[in-house]
C-alpha cells in the first residue's frame, strides 16, 4: 500500500489497540483452524509457506496483507442511522463498482474456464485481504483507484528479493519491485497476468476491472478447477504463500458465500492491520527504519518469532532471529556472505537471475502436433552464468508468439517456470488449436534482459487415412431435379474415428481426370448458383459427415464426386443423372385392331332390315 495510507493505518492501529485486540481474539474463531493468543494476534502451529511456490513466483511476491476476519455477526446488513459511513469497523459489505468488477470476472472466466469453477466471491476475499476493496472502493467510474495502491518495496529486507522488472513503470520504483493496484500484483507477474476487464484496450494494474479479471485468470491456471478444495488451496496459496493469508482469504470467502451487499463507493471501511505491523503480531521496525513502506515486517509465512517479553524482546531461552538462522556477514555490511561450497549461491549480494548470462535449449526438438492434440514433448530452457555454469531458482517465463490459437495447458499464452538445480525450468505442454502452421515460443528471463531462446513449433492437420459411405443406396437423379439422398461418409484412421478431419468434395470429370466438372450435379452456393468443389467441411466427433444436398443440371449420365482429406484418405462416389424410361413403339406388322370408318356404300346386307343389296 501506498506510505500514506500506511502510516494512517498504523496511527489507526496504535490508537485503538485495546479494541482491536478484543475484536481480533474475538474474530480470530472465525478462521478455520487459527487460534488466538492472550494479545489477540493469530497463532498458528504451520505458518510456513508450501515448498513449491517462491516468493517472487507468486502474484503479489508475498507482499504484506491486511488480516481482519470477518465479523461474527450476520453478513446481511443491518439497520442502521445516519450515512452508510456511520456502521461498524465490522462492516462486510462491498462497494459497488468493485463488486461489479468481481462478478464480471467471475462471468467471463465461467465463459472461457468453465472447468474452473471461479466464484466471484474468491475475488473479494482476496480484494479484502490485499486492499480493503481498493481502499474502500475509493475508484473512478471506470473502476481505476483514486491515487495508486503501491505495496513495500520487495529488497529482501524482510520481504522477498525481487529486483526491478518493469523500469519503475507501475510502481515508481526502477531499483526494486513493489505489489501494485487493487489486488497487488508485482510488475513481473502483471506482465504476463495482465488482462483488459473494462474494454478500453489497456491493461492496468490500477483498474479493479483490469484486476480482478486478471486475479481470476491467474488463479483458474494450472488446470485448477476451485470447486475442489485441494485446488482451491493451491491456488490462494500461489497468490501468496502463507498459510495465515490461507486461512484468512478462506474465513472471507465463506463469510460472502453467506451473503454480502453492495454499498456507494468510497464508503467502505478502511482495514487495519496489516500482517508486517507490530500492532497485530508484526515485526518491530528495524533501527533506523521508520514509515508504511520501510518497516521490517516479517517475510509473509515465515516463521514470526518466539514469545516475546514486554518491550518486545524475545523471551529467555529463544533468540530466533525474525529473518531466519544467522548466517556469516561480510565484514562490515552485515549481509550474508556466500558460501562458497554452494553454486546456487550468487557472489556480492546479486539474486540468482543477475548471474544468469544466457539461455541455453536443455534438449527440445521436434515440436510438431497434430491439431486438437497436446505436443508430446515439453519445452525446456536451461539457464547458464558466463562461464557455463546451471544456474537454479530462476524464474524462465515462455511466451506463445505469432497467429496461433495454441496455449499452454491451462489455455494460457504465457507461462512461468523456475528452474531447478540443474539450472532447468520446463514449460508446461503446449496445446494445438486448431490454427496449423508455425508459431514460436520464447523463453526468456523474468526480470532480467538477457536475449530470449525461440523455439519453433509447428500444428499440422488432422488426418483421415480411409473415408468410407455409411449409406448403400444408389444415388441417382432426374435431369435439372435433385438427388433425394445426400451423401454421408466417415473418416478414420488406424481404424479409429477421425474427428475434426478437414474434407474437400469435388466433382471431378471422371476417375481419371481429377479437373472439376463444369456439367452435371453440383452443390448450391448462398447465392443459389452452382458450386462443383466444396473445402472446409469437417467431420464430427464421431468421424461423420454428411454433405449438403445434390442438385442436377440437364445433363445426363454417370459422374463422380471425390471426398479427399489431409492423410491420403480419397473417396469416389457415382451419382447418375437419368431421364424417365419411355414406353414401348406401337409395331408397324401388327393388324390395326380399330376398324377404320370407311367411305364407300356399304354392300353388306342391312342387319336392321335383313336385306341384302
Amino acid at each position: 500500500m501506498a506510505a500514506q495510507f500506511d502510516r494512517r493505518l498504523r496511527k489507526a492501529a496504535v490508537t485503538t489497540t485495546v479494541a482491536a485486540v478484543a475484536v481480533a481474539a474475538l474474530s480470530a474463531s472465525q478462521a478455520p483452524h487459527v487460534t488466538a493468543d492472550a494479545n489477540g494476534r493469530q497463532t498458528t502451529a504451520d505458518n510456513v509457506p508450501t515448498a513449491d511456490t517462491p516468493a517472487e513466483q507468486s502474484a503479489t511476491g508475498n507482499s504484506p496483507y491486511y488480516t481482519d476476519l470477518p465479523p461474527l455477526n450476520s453478513p446481511s446488513p443491518a439497520p442502521t442511522i445516519g450515512t452508510p459511513a456511520s456502521r461498524q469497523p465490522s462492516e462486510a459489505g462491498i462497494p459497488a463498482t468493485v463488486l461489479d468488477a468481481y462478478k464480471k470476472a467471475e462471468s467471463e472466466l465461467r465463459r472461457s474456464k468453465p472447468g474452473c469453477n471461479l466464484p466471484w466471491q474468491l475475488l473479494a476475499a482476496i480484494g479484502k485481504v490485499e486492499s480493503g476493496q481498493a481502499r474502500g472502493g475509493r475508484v473512478s467510474a471506470d473502476g481505476t483507484t483514486i491515487g495508486k495502491i503501491i505495496g513495500p518495496q520487495l529488497d529482501g529486507n524482510g520481504f522477498a528479493l525481487i529486483k526491478d522488472t518493469d523500469n519503475g513503470a507501475y510502481d515508481g520504483n526502477s531499483a526494486y519491485d513493489n505489489a501494485v493496484g487493487p489486488m497487488q500484483f508485482i510488475p513481473s507477474t502483471w506482465a504476463w497476468a495482465g488482462r483488459d476487464g473494462n474494454g478500453d484496450g489497456k491493461k492496468d494494474p490500477n483498474n479493479i476491472y483490469d484486476a480482478a479479471l486478471s486475479a481470476g485468470h491467474y488463479l483458474c491456471r494450472n488446470g485448477w478447477d476451485l470447486s475442489v478444495q485441494a485446488d482451491l488451496e493451491s491456488a490462494i496459496l500461489s497468490y501468496n504463500n502463507s498459510q495465515d493469508y490461507l486461512r484468512t482469504v478462506l474465513s472471507w470467502l465463506e463469510h460472502y458465500r453467506k451473503g454480502t451487499h453492495e454499498i456507494p463507493d468510497g464508503t467502505g471501511t478502511l482495514p487495519v492491520g496489516r500482517s508486517d505491523d507490530p500492532a497485530v503480531g508484526g515485526p518491530d521496525p528495524s533501527p533506523g527504519r521508520t514509515g508504511g513502506a520501510t518497516t521490517r515486517p516479517t517475510t509473509p509465512g515465515t516463521p514470526s518469532p518466539g514469545p516475546q517479553k514486554p518491550g518486545g524482546s524475545p523471551a529467555p531461552g529463544n533468540t530466533t532471529d525474525p529473518t531466519g538462522p544467522s548466517a556469516p556477514t561480510q565484514p562490515g555490511t552485515g549481509s550474508p556472505s556466500p558460501d562458497p561450497t554452494d553454486p546456487q549461491t550468487p557472489p556480492d549480494n546479486q539474486t540468482p537471475t543477475d548471474t544468469v548470462h544466457h539461455l541455453e535449449n536443455a534438449g527440445t526438438t521436434g515440436l510438431t502436433a497434430t491439431a486438437g492434440d497436446t505436443f508430446a514433448k515439453k519445452i525446456s530452457t536451461r539457464a547458464e552464468t558466463k562461464a557455463g555454469q546451471a544456474v537454479g531458482k530462476v524464474r524462465i517465463r515462455f511466451t506463445i508468439l505469432g497467429d496461433t490459437d495454441a496455449t499452454f495447458t491451462g489455455g494460457e499464452k504465457v507461462a512461468v517456470a523456475t528452474t531447478d538445480a540443474s539450472g532447468v525450468a520446463v514449460a508446461p505442454a503446449l496445446v494445438a488449436g486448431e490454427k496449423t502452421g508455425a508459431f514460436t515460443v520464447r523463453a526468456a528471463v523474468a526480470g532480467r534482459t538477457v536475449p530470449g531462446l525461440d523455439y519453433r513449433a509447428t500444428v499440422t492437420e488432422r488426418v483421415a487415412d480411409a473415408l468410407t459411405r455409411t449409406g448403400a443406396t444408389e444415388l441417382t437423379c432426374a435431369p435439372g431435379g435433385e438427388f433425394a439422398d445426400r451423401v454421408a461418409v466417415k473418416a478414420t484412421h488406424k481404424g479409429a474415428a477421425a474427428d475434426g478431419v478437414a474434407v474437400t468434395a469435388k466433382l471431378v470429370r471422371s476417375t481419371l481426370d481429377p479437373a472439376e466438372n463444369d456439367k452435371g450435379p453440383y452443390f448450391k452456393g448462398a447465392d443459389g448458383k452452382a458450386v462443383r468443389t466444396l473445402t472446409g467441411l469437417r467431420t464430427d466427433a464421431k468421424g461423420l459427415l454428411t454433405l449438403p444436398k445434390l442438385y442436377a443440371d440437364d445433363t445426363t449420365g454417370t459422374f463422380v464426386l471425390r471426398l479427399t482429406t489431409a492423410g491420403g484418405a480419397t473417396l469416389d462416389v457415382q451419382l447418375k443423372v437419368a431421364g424417365a424410361e419411355p414406353s414401348p413403339s406401337p409395331s408397324t406388322d401388327a393388324p390395326d385392331a380399330s376398324p377404320t370408318p370407311s367411305t364407300e356404300p356399304s354392300t353388306a346386307p342391312d342387319a336392321s332390315t335383313g336385306t341384302g343389296a
